[in-house]
């Protein structure tokens, strides 16, 4: 095939197209790499250029300075380290490169391979679970507090406590917070403490290195974090620590002083904000006073409350008018019915058959039965005889049809 006719690519366009195709591949985006660092270069940006090396190769490594600030060390030509991140391709140079997110001394890389286990396994059970966390109460008279009895943190937490709330009251439970028999120390402090009615506890520490920390990565340390019956503050470290400890507290403090600061506001404060409530309280207490006695005086003034018995009179006015407007009505709904009595009376008198017989005419009957026809009785018959006013008893002596025949 001619090259003319061949699909021609771009630099630009095949490193992009290799870019893509490593993006999908997922194992690629979260990969964790051990190795020894060479060519480290701390730009002046900010950012860290090395590679990473072992027996069998070379792979360039790219740290962000958001990333690296998190570091609590400052890399040097070969230190074994173990690094968390993606691989991705820098198109302007074609070379696929580690861009950087975490970094541990090689000596960790256990520890922390251990830490982000448990994470898994106690976020999947919900002791990490937002919904479990509780409020920090706005006054804690009652500060319980598990940690070293020697050493800054203390010594800082107990000065600002003090500082804020001269009236709080501290109670220390003396603890082993590293080593190996630290996790068993703190579980001890805080099942002391959970028996004190406290307000608030705060459990933790002043900095150091991972394997220091350790004891508050611990499963029974956690856990017994994560059933405290208080409101609990895990301050472990300094701001870029985090220990699992941290997820399983109600309130995470990034220094044990912050931790004192977020555990009891200042007593003065209090004071202040409760003598503004209390101002405002008595500002809108008289502003409500001076509106109801205007409202007062408004009804005071009103007619209705000065004549009430002029009220009393439209009333008495209304009952008269409606008295003879029932009155009026009454005697025209009885003036109607007479009337119809009347028609009635007329008219059942006109088809009375006594009015036809106050005019000379009889009614003739045959036991109980009205004669209508002469062929309903023969001679010898007795008949009664209904007038106007009585009755005759007689004996049918003739008797004629229409056509005068007997």
């Amino acid at each position: 095939m001619p090259m003319s006719e061949r699909n021609i690519w771009t630099v630009s366009q095949l490193n992009q197209h290799i870019k893509a195709w490593l993006m999908q591949d997922q194992t690629l985006r979260k990969v964790c790499v051990q190795g020894e660092i060479s060519n480290f270069k701390n730009h002046s940006s900010g950012h860290w250029y090395f590679s990473l090396k072992d027996a069998g190769g070379v792979l360039k490594v790219v740290m962000l300075r958001w990333n690296n600030q998190k570091v609590r060390f400052m890399p040097e030509n070969g230190m074994k380290v173990l690094i968390n991140g993606r691989i991705e391709v820098y198109e302007r140079d074609g070379v696929y490169q580690l861009y950087a997110e975490e970094m541990l001394v090689s000596g960790a890389g256990e520890l922390y391979l251990a830490y982000e286990k448990l994470k898994q396994q106690l976020d999947k059970e919900g002791l990490f679970a937002s919904s479990r966390k509780r409020v920090l109460p706005k006054l804690a008279m009652n500060i319980g507090i598990a940690t070293s009895p020697t050493g800054a943190a203390v010594q800082d937490m107990l000065s600002i406590i003090k500082r804020r709330n001269p009236l709080a009251n501290i109670y220390h439970v003396p603890t082993v917070v590293q080593g190996k028999d630290g996790a068993a120390s703190i579980c001890r402090s805080l099942d002391i403490l959970y028996q004190m009615p406290l307000d608030v506890i705060i459990v933790g520490r002043g900095g150091g290195s991972i394997e220091d920390l350790w004891c508050f990565n611990e499963e029974t340390v956690v856990r017994k974090v994560a059933a405290s019956p208080i409101c609990i503050i895990s301050a472990v470290g300094h701001e870029s620590d985090f220990t699992l400890c941290d997820f399983a507290a109600d309130v995470r403090a990034a220094t044990p002083s912050m931790a004192a600061e977020l555990a009891v506001p200042i007593i003065n404060d209090l004071k202040k904000s409760v003598l503004r409530q209390s101002e405002l309280l008595n500002v809108r207490y008289q502003n409500c006073v001076q509106y109801k006695a205007k409202m007062a005086e408004k009804w005071l003034s009103s007619p209705i409350l000065r004549y009430p018995e002029r009220l009393l009179e439209n009333y008495c006015q209304r009952v008269d008018r409606l008295s003879e407007k029932l009155a009026l009505s009454g005697e025209n709904y009885v003036n109607k019915k007479r009337q119809l009595f009347s028609m009635q009376t007329a008219r059942l008198d006109a088809l009375s058959p006594l009015k036809v017989l106050s005019r000379g005419y009889s009614v003739c009957q045959k036991d109980e039965k009205t004669i209508t026809d002469a062929a309903q009785v023969k001679k010898g018959d007795r008949i009664e005889v209904i007038l106007t006013k009585g009755m005759l008893g007689c004996t049918v002596e003739e008797c004629w049809n229409n056509e005068g025949e007997k």
